[in-house]
């Protein structure tokens, strides 16, 4: 059973950095893509980024492409999210995802398992 823990979130001002960690483990983290989504306050979850199983192929939603980098450490189980020119829209829950089946890589396919969830804040 997979388990994925985030932690890294916070509250910054526009225009900071923030690295979102995720610490995933249950299964050979090394077959198996993952990817952030978000979701703020009353509204639908939205895709942020993917990357393949080998860390070789990243996607990003356009509206973080630039600013956002996804990338992993196949050899300590773990995810990140840099996450750079913070905007106040950019307010949100990030979650950790990805999916069931090993070696399949869809960026924006629904997730199959996710985290909790941490909170980034951006003030204006």
């Amino acid at each position: 059973q997979v388990q994925l823990v985030e932690s890294g979130g916070g509250l910054v001002q526009a225009g900071a950095s923030l690295r979102l960690s995720c610490a995933a483990s249950g299964r050979a983290f090394s077959r198996y893509a993952m990817g952030w989504f978000r979701q703020a306050p009353g509204k639908e979850r939205e895709y942020v980024a993917a990357i393949s199983w080998g860390g070789s192929t990243t996607d990003y939603a356009d509206s973080v492409k630039g600013r956002f980098t996804i990338s992993r450490d196949n050899a300590k189980n773990a995810l990140y999210l840099q996450m750079n020119n913070l905007k106040p829209e950019d307010t949100a829950v990030y979650y950790c995802a990805t999916w069931s089946r090993s070696y399949y890589y869809r960026p924006r396919d629904s997730f199959d398992y996710w985290g909790q969830g941490t909170q980034v804040t951006v003030s204006s």
